[in-house]
């Protein structure tokens, strides 16, 4: 049987060092196909050190709203406004983006972990440059419905157009294949009825860039405890206090951090942009009940695909599965209405009928499950 062709993203990587064998890939990553290496010699005056080529993985299950055309042209026009952020070249007509060398945030200070004063001074140096960042001040392609724009400030609007992309494009889009673990949890049409009626009468704020997805391994620590913040694909711009409700569900700080997170916060960007942090005491529970919510939607399905689809499937694989997800759907039971919430029994015997209905797992879409925060689980090594 003949080997598979190289993709392209390896063919570009191969074409611009110069050396197959500098290559280093296809590394651990969801949503990409990710290559590393040096460029050739040619190119070596030009930049120094190790960059990346990548593509889309194909068959990709999306659970998250992207705005923007390009990740690399994003980049490319918040150089000068946002530190820490990896530099960009066009090499054959690809765009490259430099490779942080290093390890996550995560592989020195693991989720539920204090984070150090070091690095949190300089998250909130992130914050306070993302405040400035205004949506008229960003020459970059944008890719989102005209729906997906509301007037700047209409904070309810923002939420319910994230509201409804979950409903759409995750329940509802799902459903052929998902219908029925969803009933037997509990989920249903009626819980994003349950869900608006929680989430929604937020105060005004003025709109900013976001980056969405500030958890601890999309912080790089380099060799002089410098942080890069990396994976911007899910960035947009609205509500500052959601990317702070965002980093807080993602990082899962300890309760005694999670305060000193806050009150730094809005003195930042309050700072910087008055009313950035306006009616925080009252929105910031709204805002994180939405992203339980939309945990409980992504990690259902996210956990049913780890499972070996089939009727042997094994109570080992079972049991830490229905483990997790009754703690996920707890969370979220006041925002979406679950009352009783299901126990680890029946959401045991919902996964293993669902495995048994799906029979076999070779036509399962190449989906790499992340953990029960949403934030993932990512390779330690420098992005």
């Amino acid at each position: 049987m003949p080997p598979e062709p190289a993709s392209l993203a390896r063919l570009h990587a191969v074409e611009a060092s110069g050396d197959e064998s500098a290559v280093e890939g296809p590394l651990h990553g969801y949503h990409h196909e990710t290559y590393v290496f040096p460029l050739s010699d040619a190119m070596e005056d030009e930049r120094s050190g190790r960059w990346k080529c990548r593509e889309p993985r194909a068959d990709l299950l999306w659970f998250d709203r992207r705005c923007f055309a390009s990740e690399e042209q994003l980049l490319q026009a918040l150089s000068g406004l946002i530190q820490g952020i990896p530099d960009i070249i066009q090499v054959g007509g690809i765009g490259l983006q430099r490779f942080i060398e290093g390890h996550t945030l995560g592989y020195f200070h693991r989720s539920g972990a204090t984070v150090p004063d070091v690095y949190l001074g300089q998250i909130m140096t992130l914050f306070r440059q993302l405040v400035s960042v205004r949506p008229d001040a960003l020459a970059a392609d944008r890719r989102c419905e005209p729906d997906d724009r509301p007037e700047d400030g209409d904070t309810d609007g923002f939420l319910e157009r994230l509201v409804h992309f979950t409903e759409q494009r995750v329940y509802l889009a799902n459903q052929q294949r998902f219908a029925g673990l969803f009933e037997d949890l509990g989920l249903g049409a009626e819980s994003f009825r349950y869900l608006r009626k929680n989430v929604s009468g937020l105060r005004e704020r003025p709109f900013c860039l976001l980056h969405a997805d500030l958890h601890r391994e999309n912080f790089i620590v380099d060799a002089m405890r410098r942080l890069w913040t990396i994976d911007w694909e899910l960035a947009m711009f609205g509500d500052p206090l959601y990317d702070l409700a965002t980093h807080l569900h993602l990082m899962r700080y300890p309760a005694r951090q999670v305060r000193a997170v806050v009150r730094h916060w809005c003195e930042t960007v309050e700072g910087v942009r008055a009313g950035s942090a306006g009616g925080w005491e009252g929105d910031l529970g709204r805002l994180l009940a939405y992203k339980r919510a939309q945990s409980v939607f992504t990690d259902v399905i996210r956990t049913a695909l780890h499972l070996d689809a089939g009727p042997e499937v094994g109570r080992r694989q079972i049991a830490p599965a229905a483990f997790t997800l009754r703690g996920i759907l707890a969370d979220a039971a006041l925002p979406l209405g679950l009352d009783p919430v299901p126990g680890t029994r029946r959401i045991a015997s919902a996964l293993v009928r669902w495995c048994r209905e799906q029979g076999s797992a070779a036509a399962r879409p190449a989906v790499i499950p992340t953990g029960p925060s949403g934030a993932g689980v990512r390779f330690g090594r420098g992005r």
